[in-house]
């Protein structure tokens, strides 16, 4: 009999190469998706499209304790993977009481119902660099304390805890997957990685004349969405829960993304990018960097796609996705 694994968030970047790697993997595919979503097929669902067929989707929502408890009861998931989230940072400062009361409550109602529905169900919580913040040792690993700088990443650190409870409390397997940047094609437009990237090729393409961007050194450990899902399922393969810091190791400027981004086209970055003191964060955070020699050891995993693959990946896709439109 296949495995049942139920993921909130499979409609975005991370959910949907999660649910093909499961997919692949034999398992049966359960996704909770908002209403809106399956109203609005074409805009809302565009990256689980080529796998509707294949996987089973339920309406719910993150704030509401009844319907995560209704679809728990009903899948009985032996794996939950809990990835959805309001996931923009920049967002998260401007509507910090959706982002703190989603994201936490979110948390815990579905550890809650996990408990009380399906207390053998292995919980993947995804947890974040950001919760790092002002780090205090460089590279972070799964020791470092946490200093969030932004309302998203503190609401992480309680979606951490949270999650450390219930597996201390009650027993559950229940981990956490401490995850750095990492961008994809599938990434969203308002992530920097994505506008940088569609924005140098609507200026190869003529369709723009400059790209404004913040904080041009802040720097990131960037790595590819597809290798982090492997991760987080090798992580509830185990046969004990523990935390893990899931990185590339390596560390790059906002600039040296865009510098990258526009050599691979064949213009220079400085006669395009401007930057607009509006996308700087309130409170920045510098430098993120990640050690996952734990993860390396322990779950033999390591990412598999470099930094310049990966934007040049997402270059290629953006140049394309605007010829089609374009046509």
């Amino acid at each position: 009999m296949s495995k049942r694994a139920l993921i909130t968030g499979i409609t975005g970047q991370d959910g949907s190469y999660l649910a093909e790697l499961l997919l692949e993997k034999g398992y049966e595919v359960h996704g909770m998706v908002r209403r809106v979503a399956l109203e609005d097929p074409e805009h809302h669902l565009w990256r689980i499209k080529h796998i509707l067929d294949r996987v089973i989707l339920h309406a719910g929502s993150l704030e509401s304790y009844a319907s995560i408890f209704n679809i728990v009861e009903n899948v009985k998931p032996d794996e939950c993977y809990h990835l959805a989230a309001q996931s923009f940072v920049s967002y998260s400062f401007e509507d910090e009481f959706s982002t703190i009361n989603t994201n936490i409550n979110g948390t815990h109602y579905i550890l809650s119902a996990l408990k009380q529905k399906s207390p053998e169900c292995k919980f993947y919580f995804a947890a974040s660099s950001e919760m790092f913040g002002l780090v205090k040792e460089t590279p972070q690993n799964e020791n470092t304390p946490f200093h969030p700088r932004s309302p998203y990443g503190i609401s992480k650190v309680a979606g951490f805890y949270l999650t450390l409870n219930y597996r201390e409390a009650y027993g559950m397997f229940a981990v956490n997957g401490i995850c750095f940047n990492h961008e994809s094609p599938r990434r969203g437009y308002e992530f920097v990685s994505r506008k940088i990237t569609t924005g140098v090729a609507k200026i190869k393409l003529g369709l723009e004349k400059e790209l404004r961007l913040g904080n041009l050194e802040t720097k990131r450990d960037w790595g590819y969405a597809k290798d982090f899902v492997e991760a987080m399922w090798l992580m509830l393969q185990k046969d004990s829960p523990s935390d893990y810091v899931i990185a590339t190791g390596e560390t790059h400027s906002v600039k040296e993304f865009a510098q990258l981004a526009f050599e691979y086209v064949g213009l220079n970055w400085q006669d395009y990018v401007k930057v607009d003191e509006r996308f700087y964060r309130p409170a920045e955070v510098f430098e993120l960097r990640g050690d996952y020699s734990r993860a390396k050891k322990e779950l033999g995993w390591q990412p598999e796609v470099g930094f310049k693959k990966l934007v040049r990946m997402m270059v290629e896709e953006d140049l394309n996705l605007l010829k089609i439109k374009c046509k």
